[in-house]
């Protein structure tokens, strides 16, 4: 059977005469032709779309050159991709536990939480430059800091965060100091990084997380795309 051809309805009358017949073979033959092209359209389109739509799946943020980088996870020192937070607002802050600022990681973990469906991420780094804060290992690190102020942001294994006789400064800290010419002085030290990971405001360890003029700065970055 010819695959276009139509069997006519059982309602329909069917043609007697050979000439009626090829008309009626005809006017088939046309109706299908007809319905076909008026679909064409659709058939386009959705074809059209689905590339666009795919691609929209697989996009995915650039990483800035100062987050090409990994860092080890406090918890049990394994590599994290810093481009993973590429995109998001970044607080940097070097963290001790036995700092007269220690505190304030009660104010970050709040932040944390408080601006994370916006973007923001925060990012803690321990180190024992100042004052010998920070004697433990990171073990004792981060079951401090989980059974002392519950914190949940991510805590990366310790390490210096400043210049100094017989010190391997972190990479990360050594970019925060060149992109903005200031190097943290004392614990708690914080570095607000723009989405595009170009945008970079420092502010000291004094500072209140939860302060306005804090806020204002993470405010601002929050809402540039």
């Amino acid at each position: 059977m010819h695959p276009l051809r139509r069997t006519p309805r059982k309602d329909a009358p069917v043609p007697t005469s050979a000439f009626a017949r090829a008309l009626f073979r005809h006017a088939t033959w046309a109706r299908l032709v007809l319905a076909t092209a008026a679909s064409l359209p659709a058939l386009v389109s959705a074809a059209s779309a689905a590339p666009a739509r795919a691609a929209a799946t697989t996009t995915t943020v650039a990483c800035p050159p100062l987050l090409q980088q990994t860092q080890p996870r406090l918890q049990d020192e394994k590599p994290v991709d810093l481009c993973s937070y590429a995109g998001r607002v970044l607080l940097v802050v070097n963290t001790a536990s036995y700092c007269g600022y220690t505190p304030q990681y009660k104010a970050l973990e709040a932040l944390h939480d408080r601006y994370r469906d916006k973007g923001l991420v925060v990012l803690g780094f321990p180190s024992n430059d100042f004052g010998q804060q920070e004697p433990g290992s990171n073990a004792d690190i981060a079951a401090f800091c989980e059974n002392t102020f519950g914190v949940k942001f991510p805590m990366f294994a310790k390490s210096s965060v400043a210049a100094g006789a017989g010190r391997r400064v972190n990479p990360l800290y050594s970019a925060l100091r060149q992109r903005t010419g200031q190097a943290p002085k004392w614990n708690f030290h914080k570095y607000l990084v723009g989405r595009d990971g170009l945008n970079v405001v420092s502010h000291g360890s004094s500072v209140d997380p939860q302060g306005p003029d804090f806020l204002r700065d993470l405010e601002k970055l929050l809402k540039s795309k």
